[in-house]
């Protein structure tokens, strides 16, 4: 098993009063997917830009009414009264407390009756989960099939073809045409090169997900060419596990790249709800980490006027960033709140990515290769794959600037970095 990442069931990055939907296996995963369970009602937050009220007979004036003076030229207290209301959220408003004693015991009725609904909800999600368990099993001899079809062990029959051909038959068939001329010519060009196979096909259908596409840099496609097969399994608890099979390439030395996604012990609604995920350490060759790149720069001391070379290391955009999930921070452990916004973003992004092999490009491989699939799917015109990836970066970019700045004052003496070798994708 992978190294266990830090974090808790539950744990809301925000606010951990929060109200936010719990995501998912059913999910869209196109769809924003939120990192939280816990529900609460919530107010919205107070800050100097809310809507003003105004009331007959009462000035807006400060010089009128003192108080709003001393809000608009007191950021601090207006701070101190933020903290005091979110400490109101989630508690009883009294309306319940208020309410006729026949009342409150009808209500007490309906708790119970709510209480056998989310028992059925529990029951329900735990038998989908099996029939889902049951059918990967199913499925598993098709996708080993597959497997073998793609790595060019095996050769699908002449029948297995004819029927393949029918599929598409509702297609024009002008284009049928076109295109049959174009396969006739590329499988003489293939006869005679005598190719294995399905070059690059894992490669070649990543690149066709409008989302995953954009985590894909040159560099990674050389790497992505290696890879002979994507699984995906269940676990005795709840969650999944997605394996990434590679031949021997020049950039690590790992033959199964692996990402295993967790649910909390306990449907929540009738739906499980993630908790965290566990990535894997790549080991990467000597200066073949496609994560960071060596930067090479001179640095001119400000006192003595000589210069110097200094090597570093700093991240770069890449998928295989996707073996290193956002770490869940413990409990006791404060963000501010563009820190939590970011980590939210990640957290979503990433869980995302993992529902996609799951339950889109997994079970339909073959659709993405040849671009089927984007046919039926609502793809939005957003980023968060790749921002997921260029935030971290830039996060780190800016600690490494500040970090020349220091360097600029630094001593001639100061001894420049003594390796190229990148720093291994470990589990933090």
């Amino acid at each position: 098993m992978d190294s266990q990442q830090s974090g808790s069931s539950g744990v809301d990055i925000k606010n951990k009063n929060g109200n936010l939907t719990a995501p998912t296996p059913q999910n869209t995963p196109i769809n924003p997917a939120p990192i939280t369970s816990n529900y609460r009602p919530s107010i919205p937050a107070i800050s100097e830009d809310m809507e003003t009220i105004s009331t007959k007979g009462v000035s807006a004036s400060s010089n009128d009414n003192p108080l709003a003076g001393a809000f608009t030229g007191n950021p601090a207290l207006i701070s101190m009264l933020q903290g005091k209301l979110g400490t109101l959220v989630g508690r009883p408003s009294g309306y319940i407390e208020q309410l006729p004693a026949p009342v409150k015991r009808r209500l007490n009725g309906l708790k119970y009756l709510q209480s056998k609904h989310a028992e059925l909800e529990n029951k329900f999600q735990e038998e989908v989960l099996a029939l889902e368990k049951k059918y990967l099993e199913l499925y598993q001899p098709l996708y080993d099939q597959r497997a073998k079809v793609i790595n060019g062990s095996y050769e699908p029959t002449d029948e297995e073809v004819a029927l393949g051909e029918k599929v598409d038959e509702e297609d024009d068939e002008d284009k049928e045409k076109e295109e049959k001329e174009d396969s006739d010519k590329k499988t003489k060009e293939q006869q005679e090169d005598d190719v294995q196979g399905i070059p690059e096909f894992w490669l070649t259908l990543l690149k066709n997900h409008p989302q995953i596409a954009e985590t894909i840099t040159e560099e990674d496609e050389d790497a992505l060419k290696h890879l002979l097969d994507v699984r995906m399994s269940y676990m005795d608890q709840p969650g999944f596990k997605l394996d990434f099979e590679f031949s021997d390439n020049d950039y690590f030395t790992n033959k199964v790249l692996s990402k295993t996604y967790y649910y909390q012990d306990h449907a929540y609604g009738g739906d499980f709800v993630y908790d965290h995920a566990e990535g894997c350490q790549v080991d990467w060759k000597e200066g073949q980490d496609l994560t960071v790149t060596i930067e090479t720069k001179k640095q001119r001391h400000k006192g003595t006027n000589k210069t110097r070379v200094v090597k570093r290391t700093v991240p770069s955009n890449s998928f295989f960033h996707f073996f290193k999930p956002p770490v869940i921070p413990a409990e006791d452990e404060e963000l501010d709140e563009e820190e939590a916004e970011g980590l939210d973003a990640k957290l979503e992004a990433d869980y995302e990515m993992g529902e996609e092999f799951k339950d889109k490009i997994i079970p339909h491989a073959v659709d993405y290769f040849t671009g089927k699939a984007l046919q039926y799917e609502d793809y939005e015109d957003d980023e968060d794959f790749d921002d997921y990836y260029e935030d971290e970066d830039d996060d780190e970019d800016e600690d490494e600037d500040d970090d020349d700045d220091d360097d600029d004052d630094d001593d001639d003496d100061a001894a420049p970095a003594k390796t190229e070798n990148a720093p291994e994708c470990k589990q933090s």
